[in-house]
């Protein structure tokens, strides 16, 4: 039987950050993972921006986020020998004349910190992009190619044993009388760990969460005319890959969603990549991928309320590429050193819903770790 400190389920960018993290610590992990090809990590552009959304708000922590995850990144490209990391501006255009009263007027302040040093709403000169009222010029942010990355530490898993591919099968796992858990009678684990993404809402020790489900789609374009020295976002980001190759997103559907991608985020996007630029463009692929969002926009990390030794690590939304890595760090000194997690994120603003949960199907809830 195979003995390891930690098997988690899934790997995401949820699941590669946290195995890193337990891994460097000395730990023995088994990761189990059903590759899917529309899941969010490896169909998003890994944009990681400080300065985000319609309201032109500072991301949350991102002071502490950010340096986190650039020094992830950049070990990861160290060891992979492979460049997945693209620190560049992000130009965030004004799309209308309020909004540029709006954001100007709150920019003495400066609420942006070091991220937006100049908040004039004056930008360079980006040839072929509509910017006459202007914006602002985002700095410390970037890029990482996820799917890249993802599949790079999948062939390094698969090669070193500590990475299997296998749809994990919850019924399975039983409580080990000597402690920690057993699947299918050859994984012995310690601790057990759901970065299951989406895929979460179907897990019975945290079905009570209030994880859903989130489709967005994104385009694959070409417009060799762009300059590519710059991420750009007015409504849709439009991410250079190089060689005049463009990643353009994304959409937000809440359920119901049909599968696979649509002719109405197809048009959707195109027409957000029109108002950003006049130049000629050409759509060569689109793809759909599915976030395991939390309404609050916050993450859902910690311990189940009655089972100890199962933990939850996800629910990142379209900010995981950012908060990961970081985030990994806490959850491994919450499980390691019992250090306590950001109440922002720990799943524990959410036991009366267990509570609730569990009164309905008529079984008590015993105290335990939180």
């Amino acid at each position: 039987m195979m003995r390891v400190d930690y098997l988690l389920i899934g790997y995401g960018i949820a699941g590669a950050a946290l195995a890193a993290e337990l891994r460097a610590r000395g730990r023995q992990v088994l990761v189990l993972d059903q590759p899917q090809p529309n899941s969010a990590s490896r169909v998003a552009a890994g944009l990681m921006n400080p300065v985000a959304g319609k309201r032109f708000a500072l991301a949350w922590r991102a002071s502490e986020l950010l340096p986190a995850a650039l020094a992830f990144y950049r070990e990861q490209e160290e060891r992979l020998r492979v460049p997945i990391l693209r620190e560049m501006p992000i130009v965030k255009l004004f799309s209308s004349p309020q909004e540029q009263n709006d954001v100007l007027a709150r920019s003495a302040d400066r609420p942006w910190q070091e991220f937006v040093p100049d908040a004039t709403g004056e930008l360079p000169a980006l040839p072929g992009v509509e910017q006459r009222m202007g914006g602002l010029l985002i700095r410390g942010g970037g890029y990482v190619l996820v799917e890249e990355l993802i599949t790079r530490l999948t062939a390094l898993g698969l090669r070193e044993g500590w990475l299997q591919h296998e749809t994990f099968d919850w019924s399975r796992l039983v409580a080990d009388p000597a402690g920690g858990f057993r699947y299918d009678e050859r994984v012995q684990a310690r601790h057990v760990i759901s970065c299951e993404g989406a895929a979460a809402v179907r897990n019975p020790y945290f079905s009570w969460l209030p994880l859903t489900p989130n489709q967005g789609e994104v385009l694959d374009v070409e417009c060799p005319e762009l300059p590519e020295g710059a991420v750009l976002n007015k409504g849709a980001y439009v991410v250079p890959l190089g060689s005049g190759q463009l990643r353009v997103g994304a959409t937000y559907r809440w359920p119901p969603f049909a599968e696979g991608t649509t002719a109405e985020a197809r048009a959707e996007l195109g027409q957000r990549l029109q108002a950003i630029t006049g130049l000629p463009f050409q759509v060569t692929g689109q793809r759909a991928g599915v976030r395991p969002a939390v309404r609050d926009r916050k993450p859902l990390v910690g311990t189940h309320p009655n089972t100890p030794g199962v933990h939850i690590f996800n629910g990142f939304g379209s900010k995981g590429v950012m908060m990961a890595p970081r985030l990994a760090q806490l959850m491994a000194d919450w499980l390691e050193n019992d250090v306590e997690l950001w109440p922002e994120i720990n799943i524990r603003r959410y036991f009366s819903l267990f509570i609730a949960a569990s009164a309905a199907a008529g079984s008590s809830v015993p105290a335990s770790r939180s």
